[in-house]
């Protein structure tokens, strides 16, 4: 037992003693516990503090550019100066005018144009200076936007957010003393590409030029050809680092406003750290992901985008590239050549005919040979068979393999003449198909007929005009040799009728794919697979524009003058 004697005071007694001993440990204890929890908020919070400051360590410098720009020169040129560290590119190039007006130019070197820079800009502040007692104006950035500054394309802006953007689009931000505005001089120069001949879409009559990878040039290539005030160009940007500028072009009046409102619908959902190429906005904006039939169509050539557009479709054109997507695609006009519209119509339908052949040589050439020689050799005429078997005698393979392995090697080769030199890409593609397959057959690995199948279903898909459209039927050919060698002409049919039920449902921003021949829209339908001539295509096509429209009016067949009474 504890007893506890306190000096200076009668003796208590044990009991209550025993009780003052307790209170007096748990007042310890809980003066602990509060300690202890003081101690560990304080320890919380700490951390909390140094997690934050640490946050706003990591934060970008681009966070700060919503803040106003100041009438200090230097808090702004230290500001851009946070935003644009390790940016050696960056010039900042501090002015002085007569001894008491101070400017700092800031522009990126090598997307400036230095030289005009140079004449037009610092050479008159260094030697003119500012008009006397102008440089006391409160006004001083309208005097250097309007009097100094001998450039048409220039503004003003308030914030450091707009400094920095047109900054990195390559203009220049003139920035004052005692001013909290900024004026932008647009002085664009950099290395860019010519205007050339497209290597993706070669033709024998029609314009020569192509797209660029410089936005500003492609629109006006257009409306070169389009000189409507009509032809609108809405710009986009995308990218929350690459800034990519976008331009959607569309005819008013013309354009399907709800195909319109659709296409911007979806333009301004994506959401994406750069767009370096039109294919990265292909593929975010188009129907189907998982079809393989393209229901965007892409483009390097002008004069196709002025005549999509006449017909109230709606391209887009990205910054960097000179591929731009028209939109909705649909099977037939997919099969269309550009200068199917330059050659008399006689003559582009022979060849529009030849083409549609071709393209079911290209997709059922393989799978009916396979599916004849495995499965119904008594359609082959005795002495063609007699010739195959022959020929297939010393192969150990069955023609379903025969058929698959060369129809691999072909695009392989396809693809390695691609991606090689030009000067040698065709040369390995032709001569390594030659020697390949006569080696294959010398050596009895494959038979000689399947040689020329293959090699005359790669011919053919090469009268496809779209290489995006002719490689989703060299896909389909891969499994068709596979049902024809499992099925013969019943998987070949099954196949078909698969192929043919996806097109049908397939939709391109709404408008049916197989328009307009499913659903049938007569006044349109006779442009498919015939050319009619210019003089009797008079309606646009009612499901892309979605309203019935005139293209022009009817009664100018041309015809031969009439003979007169005068005339012998």
């Amino acid at each position: 037992m504890y007893v506890q004697t306190l000096e200076g005071n009668p003796r208590l007694p044990e009991c209550e003693i025993l009780y003052s001993a307790d209170v007096a440990r748990e007042l310890a204890q809980r003066s602990v516990n509060i300690k202890t929890d003081i101690g560990d908020s304080m320890l919380w919070l700490q951390k909390i503090w140094k997690r934050k400051e640490h946050q706003q360590e990591e934060i970008s410098p681009l966070s700060v550019e919503s803040v106003a720009l100041s009438k200090d020169l230097k808090t702004n040129e230290q500001v851009l100066h946070r935003i644009f560290e390790d940016c050696s590119d960056v010039v900042f190039h501090p002015i002085q005018i007569n001894g008491q007006t101070r400017l700092l130019l800031v522009y990126i070197d090598g997307l400036s144009d230095t030289k005009t820079l140079q004449e037009i800009m610092i050479k008159p502040f260094l030697f003119e200076g500012v008009t006397e007692g102008i440089g006391n104006a409160g006004n001083l950035h309208q005097v250097i936007k309007d009097q100094l500054i001998a450039i048409p394309q220039t503004k003003i802006v308030s914030t450091v957010q707009e400094v920095v953007e047109n900054i990195v689009k390559s203009n220049i931000a003139v920035l004052s003393e005692s001013e909290n505005v900024a004026i932008i001089a647009e002085m664009k120069a950099w290395t860019t590409r010519g205007v050339e001949e497209t290597q993706s879409e070669s033709s024998v009559r029609g314009p020569r030029e192509g797209f660029t990878e410089t936005l500003r040039t492609n629109t006006s290539l257009i409306r070169r050809k389009i000189r409507n005030p009509h032809l609108k160009m809405e710009l986009v940007t995308l990218g929350s680092v690459t800034n990519t500028d976008v331009i959607v072009s569309y005819i008013k009046g013309t354009v399907n406003e709800a195909v319109l409102k659709e296409v911007r619908t979806r333009i301004h959902r994506i959401q994406i750290d750069g767009i370096l190429e039109s294919g990265y906005i292909e593929e975010l904006i188009e129907d189907e992901p998982f079809s393989p039939f393209p229901t965007i169509q892409n483009t390097e050539r002008p004069d196709v985008v002025a005549s999509a557009l006449l017909e109230g479709r709606i391209a887009i054109l990205v910054d960097g590239t000179p591929f731009a997507l028209v939109v909705p695609l649909t099977f037939w006009t997919a099969m269309q050549a550009a200068e199917d519209f330059y050659e008399r119509f006689l003559f582009t339908t022979a060849i529009r005919f030849m083409r549609f052949i071709f393209l079911m040589i290209s997709l059922f050439f393989p799978s009916v040979y396979v599916a004849i020689t495995t499965f119904h050799p008594q359609m082959i005429p005795t002495n063609l068979l007699l010739s195959f078997a022959a020929a297939r005698e010393p192969s150990p393979f069955p023609a379903v393999v025969e058929a698959f392995s060369m129809e691999f090697m072909f695009e392989g080769l396809r693809e390695a003449g691609v991606r090689l030199p030009k000067a040698v890409g065709s040369a390995v593609s032709i001569v390594g198909a030659l020697v390949i397959g006569e080696a294959a057959v010398q050596a009895g690995i494959i038979s000689a007929p399947i040689v020329i199948v293959v090699a005359t279903t790669g011919i053919a898909s090469f009268a496809i005009p779209r290489y995006s459209f002719g490689i989703a039927f060299r896909l389909i050919r891969f499994p068709m040799l596979v049902l024809a060698g499992t099925f013969g002409f019943y998987g070949i049919a099954i196949g078909l009728i698969a192929v043919m039920v996806h097109l049908v449902s397939l939709r391109s921003f709404g408008v049916p794919y197989l328009s307009p021949v499913a659903p049938m829209v007569r006044g349109n339908a006779k442009n498919v697979l015939l050319r009619p001539p210019w003089w009797d295509m008079t309606m646009l096509p009612e499901l892309i524009t979605g309203k019935v429209s005139k293209r022009m009016p009817k009664g100018q067949k041309p015809e031969p003058p009439k003979e007169t009474g005068g005339n012998h």
